[in-house]
């Protein structure tokens, strides 16, 4: 049985009648003894007819009767990948990108919006983010880096050589790039280097109306959503001077007419942008906090440290290269996606010869077919 790791958007002849087919989409069965995953059926469309077929007309066969792949057109199996993938978080995409061939990793990420795109290159190694960003175009390689958050921007254009650096910023927006510009003035492992630069902040005067209507954004994660600032004008970081922070959850406790300036909390002394990370890390176990102020010499509020970002600098350098998905919880080091085709949704126990709703009946469909 030939092994095709990739096989959507694919081409080639069935073996016992010689005639070309694409495949639109593939069937896979889970083998109970060694929890791992085999292609049993693909779904095909015929291409050019024959005495008595139609051109186009689809159908479902055995995988062993379907040889010479090789792909019709660039990019035609990348957007039936995307497609596939759409429901998928971002570190599952991102890990399934990883695991990708260079040539297909470059083609899906060319097919994902700059929002999507984005958000997956945060959850790369740096090595895969450099590597995708270098097939982009100048002009959207600078617009999937406004979409990203600051600190995972800055952290990129830092994996850059110095001149692609400065091209890139010079492309994105004045405002964007200036907080992308403030990261990369800080050493890597201190507060400022961790921070973002867009944290919810908000003046004295504000309510508690309007600080719980700047956490429902959902384009906030749930770290910077956990608080929010109180600030003299500007409240863009930098600042003016920093008074104190308000927890979502004294939030949820007052009335929406509450003014912030009542209820903040100025006990907690906020980070330096210099804080080494070992005293970040202190910081936020010793309060049971999730992210946290960072203030300049001037009073300012410069940023927020979160506590995913501090984690990724603890962590070793390859933990992304680390699969969890075993039913016990246990990492499984012997990931093979082309053995084994990622599933997050999956509770890690054997398949059974349920109907997926694609073209054959095993487990799981991967292509516009399926109905999972």
């Amino acid at each position: 049985r030939p092994e095709v790791p990739d096989p959507l958007g694919a081409a080639g002849p069935r073996e016992e009648e010689g005639e070309e087919v694409t495949v639109l989409d593939v069937s896979m069965v889970q083998l109970p003894a060694r929890r791992t995953w085999e292609i049993d059926k693909v779904f095909v469309r015929r291409g050019k007819s024959g005495a008595l077929r139609r051109k186009g007309e689809t159908l479902t066969v055995d995988w062993s009767a379907v040889t010479g792949f090789r792909l019709a057109e660039d990019g035609q199996g990348a957007e039936n990948l995307v497609a596939t993938f759409e429901r998928l978080r971002p570190a599952d995409l991102a890990n399934v990108l990883h695991h990708l061939s260079p040539k297909r990793r470059g083609e899906v990420a060319a097919a994902l919006d700059d929002d999507r795109l984005a958000d997956v290159l945060e959850e790369l190694p740096d090595d895969d983010q450099v590597e995708i960003l270098s097939k982009l175009q100048e002009e959207r390689a600078a617009d999937v880096l406004e979409a990203m958050d600051p600190d995972d921007a800055a952290d990129l254009l830092a994996e850059l050589p110095a001149d692609e650096q400065e091209r890139l910023l010079a492309l994105m927006q004045p405002q964007e790039a200036a907080g992308v510009r403030r990261l990369l003035s800080y050493e890597e492992r201190t507060a400022g280097g961790l921070m973002t630069t867009e944290p919810i902040v908000l003046g004295p005067d504000a309510t508690v109306a309007d600080a719980l209507a700047r956490i429902r954004n959902p384009d906030l994660s749930p770290a910077l959503a956990a608080q929010v600032y109180v600030c003299r004008p500007p409240e863009e970081t930098p600042t003016g001077r920093y008074l104190g922070l308000v927890h979502f959850q004294r939030l949820l406790r007052d009335p929406p007419y509450t003014l912030l300036a009542s209820i903040v909390d100025t006990d907690l002394r906020p980070l330096r942008p210099d804080t080494a990370l070992p005293s970040v890390t202190s910081f936020l176990a010793t309060y049971n906090m999730i992210s946290a102020p960072v203030v300049d010499e001037r009073g300012a509020l410069v940023g927020a440290v979160t506590v995913d970002d501090v984690l990724d600098h603890l962590l070793p350098e390859d933990w992304r290269e680390t699969d969890l998905r075993g039913a016990d919880g246990a990492a499984d080091d012997g990931y093979d996606p082309e053995r084994e085709p990622y599933d997050p949704y999956s509770s890690g126990e054997p398949a059974g010869p349920a109907d997926a709703g694609g073209p054959g009946n095993g487990a799981a469909g991967t292509g516009a077919g399926d109905a999972r």
